[in-house]
């Protein structure tokens, strides 16, 4: 489909009018975790302020989206896809410098102590004890301002008083319940007695009002960061969670619009060989909708001070979401859970609904994020509804004929491509460890349900030393499914699975080299060629849009000094203090004048993607 074809395919689909907003275009851009970067001017973490030089960083590079993770306040895994809020921003994302009345001696001495006590530039991982620290500052700030009667703030706080006040008292009894989980409480404060309640706000006045005044703060700081992106001709894109914490003001608020029996997760699949079980609770569509459908309408509304574009995670949960009941042993992860609704024929009329419902109530451009076992209705529907699903390299293929990587003339036109994903290895570390690879544990399991010694087979079939971080790389000399199924010693009927585990990823690296027509012996390791290559082959994609991680960006250079493993944002299905904390090996200041940029500018502009 040509660019010219797109855009009149796009006229005619309900996001005509997003669409016509922002320009049919194709661009390329950026993926970054805000805690990830940082500025020589930074307090523990990456910063507001920090993104303006992101945007500076884009309009130099030629890119034109920025694409960050959930910008909500996370709880005590600091995970942005288990927030405590679906509305309340991250604190510790503030800049102190610009908050009014914080420009007295005392604390900016506090300010220089901090800093010296969580550097930023020395460490791989963020110290996310500065939160604590920010917000101790803050209430010091907090307590010498008479702002609280200024008519921005009051305004600021009637006009979100629908989340706003439910998230600023959450957030004041968990402290007072000495952090305890909401469905821990004493019963009156677990069931909102409003008798109750109100006689806490009352008592705690000030403490609630602080927690509304440093929102307001982020507010004006993000928002400040969107008109900034907007002179750079740059578009903001933000992340929806599909889920929120079980632990989380909302689920305490409205309990109603939540299944509180059942744990949200992912059934096993090539990747995760038990599934995944994520914790938060699935919706109570019928309940949302009955009450008009607020609840969604109000973060549509919010969300959109800051994002000109929203991702939708896990899209397909909106049409059937795995539910795993929540006495199931945790051990078990997703492995005995259910599609909700059961009856498949309801999936289709489940997901336009709801999509309908925010594509209607939102005037940000909508993606979506459709990996993993997809059923054909839901990119049937993103189609329909002009919303881009996900194009990742690594995955893009013909899986069921020649099982080979798709060209870039053959990826969706609408769709957003990317190496990697913040839930996977950056593409380095993949071609390094994965490419050419089966999930040993997934391996493991069907050996097991198909009662094959998995130790009696595992080295007639892979080389144990070519395999790492939990990968087995196939033997050469399994160059057939045939010789598989014999050293499996089953009949072929019996371990289809196995057979298209082993076309889909046997010589993938070699089918990739090709592909990209890279020239003379193809190497293990990764390095700057290789990655160029790659690099512009999903820039030349049909793709619409074309957001690569900033860690695959990056390895343009010569910052990375570990294994690429090292340089992982998250592992699904783990619980890891490396998780949702990487920091990039170089500042943003120092990234302005890296001659990284020029070259960056050169690829996207050969790409004839939108410069920004």
């Amino acid at each position: 489909m040509s660019e010219h074809n797109l855009k009149e395919y796009l006229l005619n689909t309900p996001s005509k009018d997003k669409w016509e907003r922002i320009g049919f275009n194709k661009r390329s851009g950026i993926l970054v975790p805000l805690f990830s970067v940082y500025s020589q001017g930074s307090l523990g973490v990456g910063e507001f302020r920090d993104l303006k030089l992101l945007i500076d960083w884009c309009k130099k590079t030629g890119n034109s989206i920025i694409q960050l993770l959930p910008m909500n306040e996370v709880g005590p895994i600091f995970c942005p896809y288990d927030s405590v809020s679906s509305f309340a921003l991250e604190p510790m994302y503030l800049n102190l410098d610009n908050i009014p009345y914080a420009e007295t001696k005392t604390v900016k001495s506090q300010i220089l102590q901090i800093k010296k006590k969580f550097p930023l530039g020395r460490k791989l991982y963020v110290d996310y004890r500065i939160k604590e620290a920010k917000m101790r500052l803050l209430r010091e700030i907090y307590n010498e301002t008479e702002v609280l009667e200024e008519e921005d703030v009051m305004r600021f706080m009637e006009k979100n008083e629908y989340w706003l006040d439910d998230y600023a008292l959450f957030n004041v009894l968990k402290y007072h319940k000495n952090g305890l989980a909401w469905y821990d409480w004493d019963e009156a404060y677990k069931e909102r007695d409003p008798v109750i309640l109100e006689s806490f706000r009352k008592e705690h006045k000030k403490e609630i009002l602080f927690q509304k005044w440093v929102q307001w703060q982020l507010y004006k700081q993000f928002s400040e960061v969107r008109l900034y992106a907007h002179s750079k001709n740059v578009l903001l894109k933000g992340d929806l969670p599909i889920l929120v914490s079980r632990d989380s003001a909302d689920v305490w608020a409205h309990p109603e619009f939540f299944k509180l029996e059942f744990a949200a997760g992912a059934p096993a699949d090539m990747y995760c060989a038990k599934g995944q079980r994520w914790g938060t609770p699935t919706y109570n569509w019928e309940k949302i909708f009955s009450s008009g459908g607020r609840y969604v309408v109000e973060k549509l509304r919010y969300a959109g001070n800051f994002y000109d574009i929203l991702r939708i995670d896990h899209v397909v949960g909106l049409f059937r979401i795995w539910s795993i009941p929540q006495n199931e042993p945790l051990e078990n992860k997703g492995l005995n859970g259910f599609f909700e609704p059961k009856e498949e024929n309801k999936w289709e009329a489940h997901g336009k609904k709801i999509l309908s419902f925010i594509i209607y109530n939102t005037d940000m451009l909508l993606c979506a994020e459709d990996l993993g076992v997809i059923p054909q209705v839901c990119p049937k529907t993103l189609k329909e509804f002009g919303i881009p699903g996900n194009d990742v390299q690594r995955w893009t293929k013909d899986w069921d004929v020649i099982h080979d990587f798709l060209p870039p003339e053959k990826y969706r036109p609408l769709s957003v491509t990317m190496l990697s994903t913040h839930d996977t290895a950056n593409w380095a570390a993949w071609w390094e460890n994965e490419a050419g690879t089966v999930d040993e544990a997934l391996f493991i399991r069907k050996c097991s349900s198909r009662g094959i010694n998995y130790n009696s087979v595992k080295n007639k079939l892979f080389n144990p030393k070519a395999s790492s971080h939990g990968r087995l790389r196939w033997l050469n000399s399994i160059s057939s499914g045939g010789i598989l199924v014999n050293i499996l010693g089953k009949k072929k009927e019996e371990v289809k699975d196995f057979i298209d585990m082993y076309e889909n990823s046997f010589r993938e690296k070699e089918k990739l080299w090709k592909i990209l027509k890279l020239k003379g012996k193809m190497r293990e390791k990764s390095d700057k060629e290789i990655v160029k290559s790659v690099l512009r082959f999903s820039l030349d994609s049909q793709s619409i849009f074309c957001i690569h991680l900033i860690t695959d960006w990056l390895y343009l250079t010569d910052i990375f000094k570990k294994d690429p493993y090292t340089y992982r944002t998250n592992t699904p299905g783990t619980v890891n203090p490396k998780n949702w904390s990487l920091v990039m090996p170089i500042s943003l200041d120092k990234l302005l004048k890296d001659k990284v940029c020029l070259e960056m500018k050169d690829m996207v502009k050969a790409s004839g993607r939108l410069s920004g």
